[in-house]
């Protein structure tokens, strides 16, 4: 009944019960199991189903080991420099794992997904992830919203949200670049964000104190206002556009 009404509702063909590694005639499958939804290539040497974990594998060590408020993405965002709990609207939330980050260390996430495939995984994952004694009390914080962030960011009023969060997908032209399984998904059913300067311009203008961007480490910007400050990583860089001082009480 799920799957039937997830088909429904996104849709797309209802295949019925079979197993992922036995489709060939379409290029990827969503589909529903005992472990939740997973969204999948299909074809000879395609990767293992995409889904948005937050319990178990890379989020749980991350989660246990992850380094706290050292971070990259908490140090972007802010949190070694206020004790305040923030509210961080993730506008380009994907599968929610850098929200989740950000929710395990206090903050109040707002998260946008727009892509309706993309937010039924987020959906599913939130879902289960609430349901784990561990988990549940960091998903409590996480509220995801249906539609685009950008509507919803320029009727928004000013203050909507301390930091707003950007990771839109960078137009990679070079294939070798598509290694993670995710990636190589998320390239045929989101493409690239076209629109991802408007999205700062509407993010700046919404913002209270910060607007972090995240970015390939040797990325450009995006076309706008240069960032105040970059925060550098081994692959990967985030920009702050700073617009005021983070409360430090």
């Amino acid at each position: 009944m799920q799957a039937e009404a997830l088909s429904q509702s996104l849709a797309v063909k209802n295949l019925g019960v079979v197993r992922p590694k036995d489709i060939r005639d379409v290029p990827v499958l969503l589909f529903l199991d005992e472990h939740g939804l997973g969204l999948q290539l299909t074809g000879k040497g395609a990767p293992g189903p995409v889904r948005a974990e937050f319990v178990s594998g890379k989020m749980r060590y991350r989660r246990e080991h992850g380094g706290g408020a050292g971070q990259l993405v908490a140090k972007a965002v802010g949190l070694q420099k206020t004790k305040a709990t923030l509210h961080v609207l993730d506008a380009t939330a994907g599968l929610g794992q850098d929200a989740f980050v950000l929710a395990s260390l206090g903050c109040r996430v707002t998260l946008f997904e727009r892509n309706p495939v993309i937010h039924a995984l987020l959906e599913d994952g939130l879902a289960r992830a609430a349901l784990n004694v561990d988990c549940a009390p960091i998903i409590e914080r996480m509220t995801l919203r249906e539609g685009s962030s950008i509507d919803w960011l320029s009727s928004a009023s000013e203050g909507v949200a301390d930091v707003i969060y950007l990771d839109p997908m960078f137009p990679h032209r070079d294939k070798s670049a598509l290694v993670k399984k995710e990636m190589q998904v998320f390239r045929m059913i989101v493409g690239d964000d076209d629109d991802s300067e408007r999205l700062l311009s509407a993010a700046l203008a919404a913002a209270t104190y910060r607007v972090v961007v995240k970015r390939p480490r040797k990325a450009s910007a995006i076309e706008g206002p240069e960032p105040a400050t970059r925060i550098e990583g081994k692959s990967s860089r985030y920009d702050v556009y700073s617009i005021k001082a983070l409360p430090t009480g």
